[in-house]
């Protein structure tokens, strides 16, 4: 297979960053629901906030990564005679999982370079990921106020994605079962992709 993208289909770059982003993201959507209930109390919450936060920063990094690579690699065109609503739909909501894929990491680590803890985030217990400067070094009272900003927005921006998501499967489903185009297929990879149409 292929590294880059061509006309019928997506490169083994694309599908690799693909396949781990959206397994990142729904580890991760899972387990921010799941502490959203924890009690302060309870043992297992640090090592569950810091597992979140270091898969939050691959999904970050990965991210632009991806980006990078969608920017220099043409991605297959839709199929021809798609509904132009459908088409502009498709457009959106790929711009709209690219933005949250990087604005709720970006949020999460603001929100963690605010507190007044002033923790770093030991990334997979490997090393220590730094806060970020500016925002670290803020008065309290503006920190205080920043944290909850973009705790705030971490959260409404994660139910978002959760929306997005299961629209995004919803739609390769459809394209796969009602459609029977090839869209979710030029996307997996060892499947066969006969044409773009």
């Amino acid at each position: 297979m292929e590294a880059r993208n061509n006309r019928l289909r997506y490169g083994s770059v694309a599908m690799s960053l693909h396949w781990l982003i959206a397994g990142l993201v729904v580890v991760n959507l899972g387990l921010g629901l799941y502490m959203a209930d924890l009690p302060r109390s309870d043992t297992s919450r640090f090592l569950l906030f810091q597992t979140h936060k270091s898969i939050g920063l691959t999904v970050l990094t990965l991210s632009i990564l991806r980006l990078g690579w969608r920017l220099m690699n043409p991605i297959p065109p839709l199929p021809r005679g798609l509904n132009p609503l459908l088409r502009l739909g498709a457009h959106i909501s790929h711009f709209l999982l690219y933005f949250f894929i990087i604005t709720i990491p970006l949020a999460g680590w603001a929100m963690v370079s605010s507190s007044s803890l002033g923790l770093p985030t030991q990334y997979f217990g490997l090393f220590a990921w730094p806060n970020i400067s500016f925002l670290a070094s803020l008065p309290p009272a503006t920190k205080a106020a920043n944290l909850y900003l973009f705790k705030d927005t971490h959260s409404l921006l994660a139910y978002g994605a959760i929306a997005l998501v299961m629209l995004h499967v919803l739609a390769a489903l459809y394209h796969q079962f009602i459609r029977r185009d090839d869209v979710l297929r030029r996307m997996v990879p060892g499947t066969e992709v006969n044409d773009a149409a």
